[in-house]
């Protein structure tokens, strides 16, 4: 049809294509560990890229019974630095400016929100403390989904921890999407696979723990890995789950 633009496929380099052939065209799977070296193998490019991990699992997330969410801290962080807003008072805000915080505040930056003021759009993270909530209620309609929330800890009645989790990059929030995956960073390029292997267990754990009463079925689905510029790699998902069980805390 005359006017009609048609999507372009996107091109792959030669090497990415050889990497994907390599691994089976994404059919074979590896160990967990395997797996970790051959994202590190692929992971080419001229900056210290993501790992990161994509968990299909067997819910439906239009059943609000099963939706799968929560926070875990990697023991090797995530090598992402992320800037944070956090609203508190008095000790606590002293406290969460000592961890560093980027900004810390509580009625006037709900003022400033509610002026139009969208700088908050700027920060990765808004954490609050618990006693927060009624002020910052004010804006929850602005805020929307970046409204801190308990279930995704970024309401504490320590906002100083979690920022100091958070600014050593070591705590993740996960959250299934429509399609039943969650997509977590387990580090980088540059972590050993032994920083990888614990970083990647910890966070399966942490999801074996959040499986929804009601799941019924196999729960972990497919595993796969990837850098930022790489080809997935599968992972065994039996010895991952296997690993993942043993994992104590």
């Amino acid at each position: 049809m005359r006017g009609r633009k048609i999507a372009k496929k996107q091109r792959h380099s030669s090497r990415y294509l050889e990497a994907v052939k390599a691994l089976g065209n994404g059919q074979q799977t590896y160990s967990p560990i395997e797996a970790i070296r051959k994202v590190k193998q692929t992971a080419t490019a001229k900056f210290d890229e993501s790992v990161d991990m994509a968990v299909n699992l067997g819910v439906d997330p239009r059943k609000s019974d099963q939706m799968v969410r929560g926070v875990v801290n990697l023991p090797h962080g995530t090598g992402k630095k992320q800037k944070v807003l956090v609203f508190a008072k008095g000790e606590q805000a002293d406290a969460a400016r000592a961890a560093g915080a980027d900004m810390v505040g509580a009625e006037d930056i709900v003022e400033q929100i509610q002026k139009g003021w969208k700088g908050w759009k700027n920060f990765d993270l808004i954490v609050a403390g618990q006693d927060m909530m009624p002020i910052i209620s004010r804006i929850g309609g602005v805020l929307k989904a970046r409204m801190p929330n308990p279930k995704s800890g970024t309401v504490s009645p320590n906002p100083a921890k979690v920022v100091e989790d958070i600014k050593q990059a070591s705590r993740v929030e996960y959250r299934v999407d429509k399609a039943g995956i969650v997509h977590m960073p387990i580090g980088r390029a540059s972590y050993s696979e032994e920083q990888l292997l614990e970083n990647m267990l910890v966070a399966l754990n942490a999801l074996l723990k959040a499986k929804p009463a009601t799941s019924k079925g196999r729960y972990l689905q497919k595993i796969t890995l990837s850098s930022t510029m790489g080809p997935a790699v599968q992972v065994d998902v039996q010895e991952a789950q296997r690993l993942a069980e043993q994992v104590k805390g």
